[in-house]
């Protein structure tokens, strides 16, 4: 084994319970995994000794055989030590996963000597909760990374869509791209005419693609990107939707994995509404997804920006043989008011679905859309989920009261001579 170590990716994996010269000098010499992958802000004699150790590696004359740095949930000064001991190049270092305990103080900025300003053998870089704004000159020398993940990006973490757009010109090996800031920023409106369109990339190993924040700032940053490869795309917006995202589509149209869905599912929770298409076969193939979401409390907000982005979307939406809404257990009924205008944004939400066969609907939804399906005129009628065969209703208590609300629609549809609609059959869901 010892022979062959780096054919069998052999690493010394080092908590620090010990000094690591006592550690390292019982072994080979082998690449070492400093690691605490249990939340590192407890505060315990036993675990303020072992973080001593750990930083203390740092400081050593092993430090350049480290190799992976894997730490959870750092807290308060030894965040600090940390990031002071961090301020060197580590040669040989592949993979970097730490985060930063959520606290409401302020989180100290790294400064862009961190791990020496360049890290040319790094594969895996994530960080959560920690400021990084000079990020771009880190990542310019990590042109062999394969994963990206910056979650839950503060303020002081701001990095511009312009200066992670330059950082992934370099990264043609790049897989796994996952962007998330804590909160809403906006980018400012820039003065007198629009700037010449930015010259575009191709990014072409990446697969997957992660974004939550201000629509613009993913607009700005996909107007310079390619993905041809990309087969998961997962995005939620701040706010309610009501502007275009032609990058976002462009993005998705570009990409022949987009191309093939059948099945969707609608979840509608307290803060947001989430639309997510997948393959019939997704069991097979379940990393092949297309989820777009939005950060809004008020149904009327949800289902409006929902309408219009499955309206934006036309191409996939009207393909769709199979689509599930559901929500969290008696939200709408405790948390939501139902009027007519309520019945209007369904009733405009469900119009692109004109391909779909089996309609799936929790009990309270489902009384919702059978609300907007009766008022529809007969001429509307046959416009409205044309292809419908099956509704299926989740929750025994309104399934009587479903079947008598529908025999309307059911019967508009029935008598409609142009031969476009086919019997509806009200069904059970056994989820």
């Amino acid at each position: 084994m010892f022979a062959s170590p780096r054919r069998l990716s052999l690493r010394l994996e080092y908590e620090g319970h010990r000094p690591i010269s006592e550690v390292l000098n019982a072994w080979p010499v082998l690449p070492v995994t400093l690691t605490s992958r249990v939340p590192s802000g407890l505060p315990h004699p036993k675990s303020d000794q072992q973080w001593d150790n750990r930083v203390a590696a740092f400081d050593s004359e092993h430090y350049n055989r480290i190799s992976e740095i894997y730490i959870a949930e750092v807290t308060g000064p030894r965040w600090e030590r940390f990031a002071a001991a961090m301020q060197k190049p580590f040669p040989d270092l592949t993979h970097l996963d730490v985060s930063m305990y959520m606290s409401r103080g302020s989180v100290p900025v790294l400064p862009d000597s961190f791990l020496g300003g360049s890290v040319p053998r790094l594969r895996e870089f994530s960080l959560t909760n920690i400021p990084f704004p000079s990020m771009q000159k880190l990542l310019l020398s990590a042109n062999g990374l394969v994963k990206l993940t910056l979650l839950d990006i503060p303020d002081s973490g701001y990095i511009s869509p312009d200066a992670m757009a330059t950082a992934l010109t370099v990264m043609t090996k790049l897989e796994m791209l996952h962007l998330v800031f804590r909160d809403p920023r906006s980018l400012p409106d820039p003065a007198g005419q629009p700037p010449p369109p930015p010259p575009r990339f191709v990014l072409p190993a990446l697969t997957d693609l992660m974004f939550r924040g201000v629509y613009a700032y993913l607009e700005d940053l996909l107007a310079r990107i390619d993905a041809p490869l990309l087969d998961c795309l997962l995005v939620m917006f701040f706010k309610a939707l009501n502007f275009g995202v032609p990058q976002l589509h462009r993005l998705r149209s570009h990409a022949g994995n987009f191309k093939a869905f059948d099945h969707a599912e609608v979840l509608i929770l307290s803060d947001s509404i989430l639309l997510d298409l997948y393959p019939q076969a997704r069991a097979v193939n379940h990393r092949r997804r297309l989820a777009i979401g939005i950060d809004c409390t008020e149904l009327d907000s949800q289902l409006s920006s929902l309408a219009q982005l499955c309206s934006s979307s036309f191409s996939l939406i009207s393909a769709l043989k199979e689509l599930k809404v559901i929500t969290e257990s008696e939200y709408l009924s405790s948390s939501h008011r139902k009027d007519d205008t309520e019945n209007t944004q369904w009733v405009k939400f469900l119009e692109p679905f004109t391909a779909v066969k089996n309609l799936y609907l929790m009990d309270e939804i489902a009384r919702r859309v059978c609300g907007a399906l009766q008022e529809l005129s007969r001429e509307r009628v046959t416009e409205v989920l044309p292809s419908l065969r099956n509704l299926f209703v989740y929750g025994s208590q309104s399934f009587e009261h479903i079947q008598e609300a529908m025999r309307p629609f059911i019967a508009a549809r029935d008598s409609d001579l142009s031969g476009h609609c086919q019997p509806v059959a009200i069904r059970r869901w056994r989820r």
